[in-house]
């Protein structure tokens, strides 16, 4: 990796034509990530979705959440998926997109137009469904990317589009591949 300067709001903004002709049915599964642990990323080819596990491999369920009583991970966030056009823009560079944080980069409109609470997405073997809670940036994300691209993907456009990404939990287990076909279903 190159040492990578934080983009302008600018350039971001230059980059959302591209954003916006995502597919709307039927997109790609570009990357797989798991989290073993805090700040760790494992770039798989294969992963397994589990309905309580969520990716197979990952710390979703230990590393906790703010929202439960319990202190484990929230079901309704097992998975968080990002659009790999918004990704590609803000990290620069194919080996920077796992920096995000995210588990599944698609190449898909994710919009609460094309994709709203409910829908279901049906990848390789597997079936997801969107959830209601937002998926917003941290603290790290700024860190990575820079204050412009934490401000560009909660903007009022971004937020529309969810650059920062979406929330999705297990419906159907199964194999996922990097290269699979995501079908709105």
């Amino acid at each position: 990796m190159t040492d990578i300067r934080h983009l302008t709001n600018e350039e971001l903004e230059a980059g959302l034509d591209l954003i916006k002709q995502a597919p709307k049915n039927n997109g790609l599964l570009e990357l797989i990530v798991r989290r073993p642990e805090i700040n760790e990323r494992e770039v798989l080819k294969e992963g397994q979705l589990d309905k309580d596990a969520g990716l197979v491999g990952d710390n979703w369920k230990t590393r906790g959440s703010s929202r439960t009583n319990d202190g484990f991970g929230h079901p309704e966030m097992q998975l968080n998926i990002m659009n790999s056009r918004a990704t590609a823009l803000v990290a620069q560079e194919k080996a920077r997109w796992q920096l995000a944080g995210d588990q599944l980069y698609i190449d898909l409109d994710l919009s609460d137009e094309n994709l709203p609470p409910g829908a279901r997405l049906e990848i390789g073997s597997a079936v997801i469904e969107v959830t209601p809670i937002p998926h917003t940036g941290c603290k790290k994300f700024v860190e990575r990317f820079g204050l412009e691209a934490m401000k560009f993907v909660n903007s009022e456009i971004g937020k529309k589009l969810h650059l920062r990404g979406i929330n999705a939990k297990v419906i159907q287990e199964g194999t996922i591949r990097t290269g699979d076909i995501v079908t709105k279903i």
